[in-house]
């Protein structure tokens, strides 16, 4: 399955998901391009470096959000796209574009959704002063970070935890999750009715470690 990783920012899931795919580890999945719509992110970079298309479609330089999917899509085209990872993508998609990939569209998100959704997740968990938070690895809806849940993991909140370490941490356990879940995904072993995901088993213990 060849999926377009989207990315904004530095791109360190999209690092994850080339170094799984550099070590064996992402196989049925390919990552075919690499897209944002900033242009100069270090996740462009990364994704030339791995010898992956990288592809900018700047969101500003069009009237709607409808005419900035048309011409994402167009770019993706050429790379013959089955499925997406929003990697840090800063952009809330549309059903119109969502229905071109039918549960075939995931996110990862830096809590235990639906916990503090949006920007500033690990610094909304520090203010709330819990005790436990996590990350998310969840199919893509029209809402923010409200699709049905794949896969989390906890990741505990320590004493003196500021919003930085926690995020590191957080990060960490993300980058183990997202290969998982999109190796899972391009193996056909995901499936979903309404919003219950079902995640069959796999050949890989390491996969039912990772996806419980």
């Amino acid at each position: 399955m060849r999926f377009a990783v989207l990315v904004s920012g530095t791109g360190t899931n999209l690092q994850a998901l080339l170094d799984a795919e550099a070590a064996g580890q992402l196989a049925p999945a390919e990552i075919a391009a690499v897209a944002s719509n900033r242009p100069g992110v270090l996740a462009l970079e990364r994704a030339r470096v791995a010898g992956k298309p990288a592809i900018t479609v700047e969101h500003r330089g069009y009237p709607s959000r409808e005419a900035f999917e048309d011409a994402l899509l167009e770019a993706l085209a050429p790379h013959r796209i089955d499925a997406i990872v929003l990697a840090g993508f800063m952009r809330v998609l549309t059903p119109r574009f969502l229905d071109r990939f039918p549960l075939r569209v995931v996110n990862t998100h830096p809590s235990i959704l639906p916990a503090f959704p949006g920007h500033d997740a690990a610094a909304q968990a520090i203010a709330h002063g819990v005790k436990l938070s996590g990350c998310t690895v969840h199919l893509v809806d029209s809402g923010v970070d409200t699709g049905p849940i794949i896969a989390q993991r906890a990741v505990p909140i320590l004493s003196g935890d500021d919003a930085v370490a926690l995020q590191r941490r957080i990060q960490a356990e993300e980058h183990r999750l997202l290969p998982a879940v999109v190796r899972a995904l391009a193996a056909g072993r995901i499936s979903c009715e309404g919003r219950s995901v079902v995640i069959a088993p796999g050949d890989s213990s390491d996969d039912a470690d990772q996806l419980v």
